[in-house]
């Protein structure tokens, strides 16, 4: 039997070699250039190099451009439409004096904002300036699109906080007559106006970039616009998230020390506290949502060309994609003034109704139309993919099963917080019949069945044990 000799100290040599190898390994990793470019590097491929359905890429996104302005019309008609509305006096100079106080807080934030812009521009100039050694006008060109991004979140977020104080005090009013049905239309209203403005203004600024910036400072303005969007929605988010919750407490603080209920109007911290639920629940989701469109458009646009070689294809993938973004705003538009009809059709003169079923109504006409136009228009538009004709029904599935899920995830938190739901009964009992303590115990419950169900959920597809 042979056996192998050890030398004293061989060990921690060979461990103090692979260290220093790891060492080496490491620093030559960070000091390397890297081979993969960033969003600011990227150069656009000619658009207007194939065609579609008879049209250049370039002309058919020039005409999509007209939808993404039919859409803002579309928003901007509800919004005129909501002000419009009856409304009584008192209640209008409630909303008002609401909106008011959320434009102070708009515009403090705004200063707050570019104070951080200020800081975020510096550390841009080091970066891409002095590092990344891009010239001046690349550097400008990010510093610029940077505040057009900045201004998209905060210019939605301003629209967002005016069109919601229109509807709660025309909603309020229309709910004396009685009839349900006002209640439910009115804030819908609004939320359609916000969204299809939101998006549509995201479209224009992206699609400005693509037809009209130079193909090669596209890279700049795509990275520039995604960091401004996602300050300004980031301050909004946080801000608007901590003005709520600061200014509820004032109002049961209030309450406590004046012995009166936290929405009686006696109560000082009521305006506060309207505010405040605006601003968390307005502000800061509307700014979010404009920089997840928009950065998730640059996230999909950086892949396209940095995953795909052929120039062609390139072009095809990008027409087709924002293609599907405006087409979007169009099935949007059309499933709402359906179901909204439906619903007046029904609901317009009952005295009780289900606020959830017009509302689940919409969600899944919407997807399953998104659904029949992805189809549709994949297959009018990228038939053949670099040679490949099974691709336009492939990735029609992978936009389909985003949208699918879009209809999925609420039915499944209907279960967890729908009127209906036995798990809201049983939290309904527990506090009328066993106090705080009996109260606590039940919502945990039911947080731990939601979130056992919606982790088992999201890792379904992708073939984990919770499968």
């Amino acid at each position: 039997m042979s056996r192998k000799l050890s030398v004293p100290g061989a060990a921690p040599a060979r461990r103090q070699g692979r260290l220093l190898g790891g060492l080496a390994a490491l620093v030559a990793a960070l000091t390397a250039s890297p081979a993969a470019a960033s969003e600011a590097d990227l150069r656009l491929p000619d658009l207007a190099s194939v065609s579609f359905l008879g049209l250049d890429g370039h002309n058919l996104l020039v005409f999509g451009l007209l939808f993404c302005v039919a859409g803002m019309l579309f928003g901007l008609v509800n919004y005129i439409q909501l002000k419009n509305l009856p409304v009584h006096r008192s209640m209008r100079e409630i909303s008002e004096l609401i909106f008011e106080t959320c434009k102070t807080y708009l515009v403090t934030q705004g200063k707050f904002i570019m104070v951080l812009w200020a800081f975020i521009g510096a550390v841009m100039i080091f970066y891409f300036g002095w590092l990344s050694h891009f010239t001046a006008a690349k550097v400008a060109t990010i510093l610029v699109f940077s505040l057009v991004g900045i201004g998209g979140s905060y210019g939605v977020a301003w629209f967002g906080i005016r069109v919601n104080t229109f509807a709660n005090s025309r909603s309020a009013f229309a709910s004396l007559k009685g009839k349900p049905f006002p209640t439910y239309a009115i804030p819908l209203k609004a939320g359609i106006s916000i969204g299809m403005l939101l998006i549509s203004i995201e479209l224009v600024m992206m699609l400005g970039i693509l037809l009209f910036v130079p193909r090669d400072y596209a890279g700049p303005c795509f990275i520039g616009f995604a960091i401004g969007e996602s300050l300004g929605a980031a301050a909004l988010r946080i801000a608007g998230g901590i003005f709520t919750k600061i200014a509820d407490i004032g109002s049961d603080l209030m309450k406590i020390v004046f012995n009166i209920k936290e929405d009686d109007v006696r109560n000082p911290g009521v305006i506060a506290d309207c505010t405040g639920d605006n601003a968390g629940d307005s502000v800061g989701p509307t700014a979010d949502g404009f920089e997840t469109y928009g950065v998730t458009g640059v996230a999909l646009i950086t892949f396209i060309l940095l995953a795909v070689r052929e120039p062609t294809v390139q072009v095809q993938l990008l027409v087709w994609i924002f293609v599907m973004r405006v087409l979007m705003i169009v099935t949007s538009g059309v499933s709402y003034l359906l179901n909204e009809a439906v619903a007046r059709a029904r609901f317009s003169k009952v005295d009780d109704m289900n606020f959830e079923t017009p509302l689940t109504s919409l969600v899944w006409l919407t997807s399953l139309l998104s659904m029949v136009v992805t189809f549709g228009i994949s297959y009018l538009l990228v038939p053949s993919l670099g040679g490949d004709t099974s691709l336009w029904w492939k990735l029609s599935i992978i936009i389909s099963c985003g949208t699918l899920a879009g209809a999925l995830i609420p039915e499944l938190v209907k279960v967890f917080t729908s009127m209906e739901s036995g798990h809201v009964r049983e939290v309904v009992t527990a506090s009328r019949e066993g106090g705080a303590s009996l109260n606590i115990l039940s919502g945990l419950i039911a947080g731990d069945f939601s979130a056992f169900w919606m982790v088992a959920t999201g890792s379904a597809p992708s073939g984990s044990p919770a499968s």
